[in-house]
Parts: C-alpha cells; sequence; structure tokens
C-alpha cells in the first residue's frame, strides 16, 4: 500500500513538471532550439531541399547510379521558387540529351542488346509516352533548319544504333518537360494560352538524340504541342558557339587539359592493370582498349542492368567497372585543382552565356519575344558552362541534366530583375562565382540580373588573367 502511494505520488509530481515545462515554453520563459542564425527551427524556411543522404566516402557505384537518372517518382526541385511578390519573366534551359546507346564499343564484344523502340506498356513508362510516340510518328510536316529535317523525330531501331537515345532517354525528358510545365505554365503562366512561336527559342546540335530529347521536353511541358509552332534552329558546335567558334587560346587551354589527364592516367597504377587484365579479356592490346573509351559501353550496361561482357577468356566485371569510375572521380577532382579546364570554360561557354545574358535583358525591357529559350545539347556544353559560373563541386552532367536561368521582376520595384540558377533542380544561384555573397547583403533569395551581365561582358576574361576586354581579343591574345 505505502509503495502503491509513492508510485502516485512521483506520477503526480512528473504531470505538474511537465505542466510547468510546457507553459514556460509557451510563454518563451525557458529557450527552445534554434538555428545557428538565432531563427527558430519551426520558421525557418528552407531554401535548398533536403541533400540526399550520401556514402561518407566516394562510391563510385552510387555516383553511377546517379548518373544513369533512372526515372521514378517525381523529384523535389526548387524551380520557380520566389517571394509572392516577384513575376517569372523568362526562363532559359540548357539540357544534356537523354540515355543514350553507346558512342563506343569494347573491341570483340557483344554489342549491349537494348531496345531502341518505344513500346507505351514497357518500363520506364511515362503518361505521355503513348501519345508522344503517336504525334511524333505523325510529325512528318515538322519544319526545322537544315539538316535537322533529315534526323528521325524519335528512337525506332530494335537493336539500337550507336549513339541513339533509348526509351529511357525519351521518358527522362517527358518528366523534365512534365515538371516544368506544372511550375512555370501552370503556376507561373510564363506563356500565354495563345503563346506564338515567337515566344519560344530552340536550339539543338545535329545529333538526333539531341533533337529528339528537345522533342520530348517539349511534349511534356506545352498544353498545346501544334508542330507548326515548333521551330528548332540548328547549331554545329558542341559548344553552341555559333559564329564565334575560333578560339585559339581556349584550343590551347584545351590542350593542356588534355595533357593533365594523360599525366594523371600515368599516375594511376591500379588503372593500368586494370585496362591491361581487360585487353586480356578481350584479346586486344591494352593501348586499343583504352582507345575503345570502355567506360561509354560499360555505363550502358550498368544503367540498363546488362551484364558486362564475357569472351572465353574471362568476363569483364564490376570491379574492372568501379576502378575506372574512380579514377573519372578522382580525375574530375584533380581538374578542379588544376584550373586549367577553368581557362577553357571561360573561353568555351562565353558565346552561349552571352546569348543568355543578351536574351535576358531584352526579356527584362519588356520584350516579350523568346521568353522560353531551350539549348538542347551534351555533357561537353553543360561541363563547361558550370565550370564558367563558378560551380565547380557540381557533378558532371548527368543524362538528362537541366541548368536553367530564371528571370524574375520585382513588383514593388518594376524596374528591377534578378536571377536564379538552377543545376537539376537545385537552386545554385549562391554558389556561382558571381553572386557568392550577395545573400549577406540582400534579404532577395536571388542575383541582381546587373551581376550576371557583369560577370559574362567583363569579369569573364578577367578571371582569365588578362587585359583582354572582351571575347576576340581573349582568344587571340599573344603570349599565352
Amino acid at each position: 500500500m505505502l509503495f502503491r502511494n509513492r508510485f502516485l505520488l512521483l506520477l503526480a509530481l512528473a504531470a505538474v513538471l511537465a505542466f510547468l515545462s510546457l507553459s514556460l515554453q509557451f510563454f518563451h520563459l525557458i529557450p527552445v532550439s534554434t538555428a545557428k542564425d538565432g531563427v527558430s527551427s519551426k520558421s525557418r524556411k528552407r531554401i535548398m531541399p533536403d541533400p540526399v543522404t550520401e556514402p561518407p566516402v566516394t562510391d563510385p557505384v552510387y555516383e553511377a547510379l546517379l548518373y544513369c537518372n533512372i526515372p521514378s517518382v517525381a523529384e523535389r526541385s526548387m524551380e520557380g521558387h520566389a517571394p509572392h511578390h516577384f513575376k517569372l519573366v523568362s526562363v532559359n534551359v540548357l539540357i544534356r540529351h537523354g540515355d543514350r546507346y553507346p558512342l563506343y564499343v569494347i573491341p570483340k564484344t557483344k554489342r549491349p542488346e537494348i531496345d531502341c523502340t518505344l513500346v507505351a506498356n514497357r518500363k520506364p513508362y511515362h503518361p505521355k509516352l503513348e501519345a508522344f510516340i503517336s504525334h511524333m510518328s505523325k510529325g512528318s510536316g515538322a519544319s526545322f533548319e537544315s539538316p535537322l529535317n533529315s534526323l528521325p523525330l524519335y528512337p525506332n531501331h530494335p537493336l539500337c544504333e550507336m549513339g541513339e537515345l533509348t526509351q529511357t532517354g525519351v521518358v527522362q525528358h517527358l518528366q523534365n518537360g512534365q515538371l516544368l510545365r506544372d511550375i512555370y505554365l501552370k503556376k507561373h503562366k510564363l506563356l500565354p494560352s495563345d503563346w506564338s512561336i515567337d515566344q519560344l527559342y530552340l536550339e539543338t546540335t545535329g545529333k538526333s538524340r539531341t533533337l529528339q530529347s528537345g522533342l520530348a521536353l517539349l511534349y511534356g511541358f506545352l498544353p498545346d504541342f501544334d508542330w507548326k509552332k515548333i521551330y528548332f534552329r540548328h547549331q554545329p558546335s558542341a559548344l553552341f558557339c555559333s559564329g564565334n567558334c575560333y578560339c585559339p587560346v581556349r584550343n590551347q587551354y584545351l590542350e593542356k587539359e588534355q595533357r593533365r589527364q594523360y599525366l594523371l592516367r600515368l599516375k594511376n597504377s591500379q588503372l593500368e592493370r586494370t585496362y591491361g587484365e581487360m585487353a586480356k579479356i578481350v584479346d586486344i592490346p591494352t593501348k586499343q582498349l583504352r582507345a575503345a573509351n570502355p567506360v561509354d559501353s560499360m555505363l550502358c550496361h550498368f544503367c540498363h542492368n546488362v551484364s558486362f561482357p564475357c569472351t572465353r577468356n574471362g568476363c569483364i566485371g564490376m570491379e574492372h567497372f568501379k576502378v575506372i569510375k574512380t579514377h573519372q572521380i578522382e580525375d574530375e577532382r584533380d581538374r578542379r585543382e588544376k584550373k586549367l579546364y577553368l581557362g577553357y570554360s571561360l573561353l568555351g561557354a562565353h558565346p552561349i552565356l552571352n546569348q543568355t545574358v543578351n536574351r535576358l535583358q531584352r526579356a527584362a525591357e519588356g520584350r516579350k519575344e523568346e521568353i522560353f529559350a531551350l539549348y538542347s545539347a551534351h555533357d561537353v556544353t553543360l561541363s563547361p558552362v558550370l565550370s564558367a559560373l563558378g560551380l565547380s563541386e557540381a557533378r558532371f552532367p548527368r543524362f538528362a541534366a537541366r541548368l536553367i536561368f530564371e528571370l524574375w521582376q520585382d513588383r514593388e520595384k518594376p524596374s528591377e530583375h534578378s536571377v536564379r540558377i538552377l543545376y537539376n533542380g537545385v537552386d545554385v544561384t549562391f554558389h556561382t562565382s558571381f553572386c557568392q555573397d550577395h545573400h549577406k547583403r540582400s534579404p532577395k533569395p536571388m542575383c541582381p540580373l546587373e551581376n550576371l551581365a557583369r560577370f559574362v561582358k567583363r569579369d569573364m576574361f578577367v578571371a582569365l588573367g588578362s587585359s583582354s576586354t572582351n571575347y576576340y581579343d581573349a582568344c587571340h591574345r599573344e603570349g599565352f
């Protein structure tokens, strides 16, 4: 009986203490957990999405899976996020094509058996895939800049041709288009319901995989896909440099960067042993195997869950793949440290960034043409742009990667325009070299358009360490 009374007394005391604690917290008489900046964790707004949990050390398999970008449930993204008094004015999108068949074959091995016909009820699936197939099959009247007219509008080979877009690649960009439609058209009304051909700017290289990727994204994006309003311009260069492609200094930077890659590879004895083992399996000289860029074909096997090739001498395996992929990751790290690639990137990316800034400035002046721009491109397009912007920590462009420039107008100060830059749905505006510290001086979650324009028109040349003040002089300066 005595024990029971003591227990009841303790229970009552605990209840009283809990009530007092809650009351004191309610009246702010004792502290609650706060963020480092002193803002309550409940009231603090998240500007960036929670990062995906990553392995504590570099994991080549994890990195390869990110690169594959296998279509799954809709991803979280930060596109279109802005305070309510900001109006979206223009959007420029730069994409890498979707998943493709390899560009190279490992000599003396069987090509991976990937079907490049589109089948609506086969994985990966998208609700718009069947309608996309139907629409593309009726697109013979499409009018594009030559030589794009000669390219197929969708992949259609039972055994993929080299470099051909796969069904996975189509679905990746249908998803991209759907995501951007929900944000930019449904939420922000970027395009009017009676949009015209002049309000889109579309450009692609002359590869079927980039044209088809652009068409897939547009089909997911536009509410009314009308062939009469779709006109793709042809870009002969993967750098999208138009008439400004001759740049001797850029090419010199590239030569030095390629030399760096070569020297780093020579230092990696494990990589050389791995190439030697693989060369014995396929019975060719190591030099010939290395020249065939085997990781390109191996990534196709990996992304499509197809066994690596075998011969009578054995099988190429996951351990070989891990060694080569790990070296790629180490190469990216070394590239950032040596900064030779940065010089190449500043000159290589200037033409497309200059076009983008000019278009954004016209939109800020009130022009209604080209308010949505799409460049359908390659990894060798996106990679130098990311580097030039100062996004050195960004991962190498995955299949169907997207880099977006958003232009916003402050309704409270209509003459002020700002930009947001997003990479694969993540807001990287304040990671760029021209806007790293702006958020410390301004409450706006974006960067003044003037900062980007000043960077492209002037500071890119300053970063090269030369006295050049324009692209031509920077490309032709003596004594480099």
